[in-house]
């Protein structure tokens, strides 16, 4: 007989169990070595990024197994809400999905039944060959389908704030998450994700959510900003990427033992030898 399995729990889980704000990274190198590195880090969660990163479904799939049996929860972005692409992420067994750039509530409907089989849904059957079944190893997969994937969807535009109530209530939406950066482009303030309007914004979106009862994250690399949010309510927060550390990390050693005070480093004598 073949080993039986079950799904692992979601993150939408994860957080109505949790009595804290569940603090994460992105893993953005495409690599399922460092995304391991990061999954024994203590964090809570990954978000394995295929909208701005080099991953397709050969690398994501890849760094699911990497971090799989680690005590840490894997989010996939999607480059985009396109049901053939959320159809193949969740083939290869992501269990949880955050789609970019949701501006409506309608929008955000569409997102719901494409991960859903039908009749609640569109999306294709093709379990028995995948990995989100286990190939068939877990037991009535596609009758409990459902339950085993969580949704989020981004808010990133003026539209999307100013709809953020609508979106939020929307059924099968398990979570909103506030991407900061691209805010602040529609505002007119692209490359100030810190700017006092971007944050208003941002915290009004974690309010109106969190009253809402729907879980809410949002991206803050600035610690002082990442404890506003989580002061607010934010419920899942990101703080930090595995590039941008590695690029901070080999910028300060170049200005330890090298002086190189144009990089982003503290300004430090070069060393003699």
């Amino acid at each position: 007989m073949p080993i039986r399995v079950t799904a692992e729990p979601t993150f939408r889980d994860v957080l109505a169990g949790s009595d804290r704000a569940q603090i994460g990274m992105w893993v953005c190198s495409g690599s399922p070595l460092v995304a391991e590195i990061c999954a024994g880090s203590g964090l809570d969660w990954l978000l394995i990024d295929t909208e701005h990163s080099p991953n397709g479904l050969e690398s994501t799939l890849s760094q699911l197994q990497a971090v799989h049996g680690y005590p840490i929860v894997p989010l996939v972005r999607a480059p985009t809400g396109e049901r053939v692409i959320l159809k193949q992420l969740l083939d290869l067994g992501a269990q949880n999905l955050l789609i970019p750039m949701i501006d409506t509530a309608d929008q955000a409907r569409d997102m719901v039944a494409a991960v859903r089989y039908p009749p609640h849904g569109v999306r294709g059957v093709g379990s028995a060959l995948a990995r989100a079944s286990r190939w068939n190893r877990i037991d009535d997969y596609l009758a409990h389908a459902n339950e085993t994937i969580a949704l989020f969807v981004q808010i990133e535009t003026t539209d999307a704030v100013a709809n953020v109530s609508e979106i939020a209530s929307v059924d099968g939406v398990d979570g909103l998450f506030i991407g900061p950066s691209d805010l602040a482009a529609s505002m007119g303030l692209l490359g100030q994700q810190d700017h006092p309007d971007v944050v208003a914004s941002a915290l009004r979106c974690i309010r109106t959510v969190a009253a809402l009862g729907k879980p809410v994250g949002v991206n803050a690399f600035a610690p002082a900003t990442a404890e506003r949010y989580l002061a607010a309510g934010a419920s899942f927060v990101l703080v930090g990427a595995d590039v941008a550390i590695l690029a901070r990390a080999s910028e300060k050693l170049a200005a330890t033992f090298i002086g190189r005070t144009d990089l982003a480093g503290p300004e430090v004598p070069r060393l003699s030898y």
